[in-house]
C-alpha cells in the first residue's frame, strides 16, 4: 500500500497534498506546524475562511472533499527525527537545514523521496527512489548561508508551486510504473 507523507503544507506542499489526494491516494499524513496567514491565501492557494487555522486542518479538509475515502493523518507540529512516516515523502519545508534534517531522519526509510524547492518563479525538484538518486540529493543540501535570497519583490507565485507539484507527482508516477525518474528538475 502507497502512503504518502507530506510535510510543510505551504505553496509546493499544499498543491502536491491535493494532487495526491485527487490522485487516489489511500493514506495521507501532512505535517506542518504552521497556521494559515493572510499572506498565504493568494500564493498558497488558501481561502479566506482558513485563516488562522492550522495548516494540516485546512489542507486536510480541502483533501477529503477530492477524496472522501482518504485516511488521512494531520500532525500539527514541526517534523521530528522519531515521527513515523509514509513509505513516500514529499519534502516541501522552506529551509535548508530542515531539509537537511529530515533527509538525514527518512533516507533509509522511505522507498521514494522527493524535494520541491522554488523562489519565485524559479523552481527545482529532486527525486531520490534509486541508488544514483540517493547517491546525488545530499550534494544538494548545502549551508545555510548559501541559500539564495530573491528579491522581497519576487514574491510566491501559486503557478509555480502547481508546476512544481505537478513536476513532484510526474516523478512519483514515474516511479510506480517503473519508469526513469529524473533525479534534478530546474525551470
Amino acid at each position: 500500500c502507497c502512503r504518502a507523507t507530506v510535510v510543510g503544507v505551504g505553496a509546493i506542499g499544499r498543491q502536491v497534498a491535493v494532487q495526491l489526494a485527487a490522485m487516489g491516494i489511500p493514506w495521507l499524513q501532512l505535517v506542518d506546524f504552521d497556521a494559515v496567514e493572510a499572506v498565504n491565501l493568494a500564493p498558497q492557494g488558501y481561502f479566506e475562511e482558513d485563516l488562522g487555522r492550522p495548516k494540516v486542518e485546512a489542507t486536510g479538509d480541502l483533501c477529503h472533499r477530492v477524496n472522501h475515502d482518504l485516511e488521512l493523518h494531520q500532525v500539527n507540529e514541526r517534523f521530528r527525527r522519531s515521527m513515523e512516516i509514509g513509505n513516500t515523502l514529499f519534502c516541501c519545508v522552506d529551509s535548508i537545514e530542515t531539509r537537511r534534517i529530515i533527509w538525514e531522519a527518512v533516507k533509509t526509510k522511505a522507498d521514494f523521496y522527493c524535494d520541491g524547492r522554488m523562489s519565485a518563479e524559479v523552481l527545482r525538484v529532486l527525486t531520490a527512489a534509486d541508488p544514483a538518486g540517493r547517491k546525488h540529493y545530499p550534494t544538494t543540501l548545502f549551508a545555510a548561508g548559501e541559500a539564495y535570497a530573491g528579491p522581497c519583490t519576487a514574491k510566491t507565485t501559486i503557478y509555480c508551486a502547481n508546476i512544481a507539484a505537478g513536476l513532484a507527482l510526474g516523478q512519483f508516477t514515474r516511479y510506480l510504473r517503473g519508469l526513469p525518474i529524473d533525479q534534478d528538475v530546474s525551470m
